[in-house]
């Protein structure tokens, strides 16, 4: 099996893209995801484009096919509220652009929350936006499964089942989240039957990106706190399973889990957590080795 695994990995303005690239090969990845900007603001850098082809082909020279990296939209976006409808859609668009502009063509995106508004009304601003944006760009959409938490959209499948359908364009699909279904009340320890659910009301032709964390908490917890692989609820088995399943071979799977604390400074995990699932082996001294690493 031709394990498509990567992370979340950083775009800062004076590297750009080659930073991730390097970033992503670092951790011994083959494909990788990262914000255009800021997630929690709309301060956006004019790309490179120099570095930009740079980048592209360091990735081909790697590896790294660009069909498989993943953009992630700002948090700033809330598409199920109304107060938020035009901004929406103004600010997806033109990430759209610049995902477009970068050479990759999929971008990620809660849902949303409705606020009060109530799931019908949010799934109805939701459909709104995203027929708007959609008209506009090439770009393919991932809706992300939800965990559930406070008024958000997206955590059953149902609910995003809904979502496609009213939209209804063949540029909108869904990443999974391990996490967010977990504490939404999927039962991964039968991964199977996650997916049979999924295929039977959304299709698994629609399922474009597996978001790869362990979580803190139980199932049904409606939480989305996610853990490092291996060290939280659902287990490293469990999560092995699910990325080596032979029915989501081709899809890309990124790691988003938390930096691990070392002393008074924070790492990131990756380069070991991707060890550990090429090997398919849970390392149980992660933390020590990530801080002898790094410092």
């Amino acid at each position: 099996m031709n394990l498509i695994i990567g992370s979340h990995v950083s775009f800062t303005k004076d590297t750009q893209l080659m930073g991730s690239v390097n970033e992503a090969l670092s951790y011994n990845a083959n494909t990788f995801m990262f914000y255009t900007g800021a997630p929690q603001n709309t301060v956006r850098n004019s790309i490179n484009m120099q570095k930009t082809i740079e980048a592209h082909n360091y990735m081909k020279e790697n590896g790294i096919e660009a069909k498989n990296v993943i953009v992630h939209a700002p948090y700033i976006v809330n598409p199920a509220n109304t107060q938020n409808l035009e901004f929406a859609i103004n600010f997806l668009t033109q990430e759209c652009e610049r995902i477009e502009e970068l050479g990759f063509n999929k971008m990620v995106l809660h849902p949303g929350s409705h606020v009060g508004l109530g799931v019908e009304v949010g799934i109805k601003n939701i459909v709104y936006v995203l027929k708007t944006v959609m008209s506009k760009t090439n770009t393919k959409i991932l809706l992300e499964t939800m965990a559930g938490k406070g008024s958000e959209i997206g955590s059953s499948f149902n609910e995003l089942k809904q979502i496609i359908d009213g939209v209804n364009h063949p540029n909108l699909g869904v990443c999974l989240d391990t996490c967010h279904i977990n504490d939404a009340g999927y039962d991964i320890t039968n991964f199977d039957s996650v997916l049979d659910e999924f295929d039977n009301i959304i299709g698994l032709d629609k399922l474009w990106c597996i978001h790869v964390n362990d979580s803190k908490n139980v199932i049904s917890a409606h939480k989305d706190r996610h853990d490092n692989i291996g060290f939280g609820t659902l287990g490293f088995d469990n999560i092995i399973s699910i990325i080596y399943n032979e029915r989501i071979k081709d899809v890309p799977k990124i790691l988003e889990t938390p930096y691990v604390a070392y002393g008074d400074k924070k790492y990131p995990p990756y380069k070991f957590e991707i060890e550990m699932i090429r090997n398919k082996k849970l390392n149980d001294n992660l933390i020590d080795d990530i801080g002898t690493y790094y410092k």
